[in-house]
């Protein structure tokens, strides 16, 4: 089979993007509103930018289901106020982060309503998930609107890990960490791991 991208729907090369590009990390994003609301919500178009500043980037669409047209609180809040947290999702918190992803009201507090623990962050504003057990502070750095979605882009300027998941020489345990990834529609879980060639 062969595609042309300029033939088909937003739906069909999404799906087709999303089943090819896997397994996909996972931001769960918080931040806060200019009326100190905070917001939580994950985003799975998401990878490191720039080594040297440290930099990340995730793409956020459009709102959906009752919100299509509209969007997404995490973009407006980036760009309201120039900040967020990346916080690093481990399989036993899959539950909380699919709660967070729900198409919930402007004014839920998703960390409420997912059961989750605010933590204060050294630099920036918005909380981290305590629950979490890598955060990482950004300030932004830029926004690139890229056809229907936008490219944000943030310098990383606090890392946070916590002890257990730490084996020295800046290295993450990643047995310890079991990351939660996107495939599609369902999740992978990171648990066996290996060096090529075998």
């Amino acid at each position: 089979m062969e595609f042309n991208p300029s033939e088909l729907g937003e739906k069909e090369v999404y799906k087709l993007l999303t089943g090819s590009v896997v397994p996909r990390p996972i931001a769960w994003v918080s931040t806060v509103s200019e009326d100190a609301e905070p917001n939580l919500a994950p985003f799975s178009f998401f990878t490191v930018a720039s080594r040297n500043p440290p930099m990340l980037c995730i793409s956020i669409g459009p709102g959906a289901g009752e919100r299509e047209g509209t969007e997404k609180d995490t973009l407006v809040n980036i760009r309201s106020q120039k900040e967020f947290v990346i916080n690093v999702v481990p399989t036993p918190l899959g539950n909380q982060m699919q709660k967070s992803a729900e198409n919930l009201p402007s004014d839920t507090n998703e960390f409420e309503a997912a059961g989750l623990t605010p933590a204060e962050s050294h630099l920036v504003s918005p909380k981290r998930v305590k629950e979490a057990p890598i955060h990482m502070e950004c300030k932004l750095e830029q926004i690139l609107q890229l056809g229907s979605d936008h490219l944000i882009i943030g310098r990383m300027v606090h890392y946070h890990i916590e002890d257990e998941y730490y084996l020295g020489n800046y290295k993450v345990n990643l047995e310890k960490l079991q990351p939660l990834g996107r495939l599609a529609g369902n999740y992978s879980e990171s648990r066996e791991f290996f060096k090529l060639p075998r």
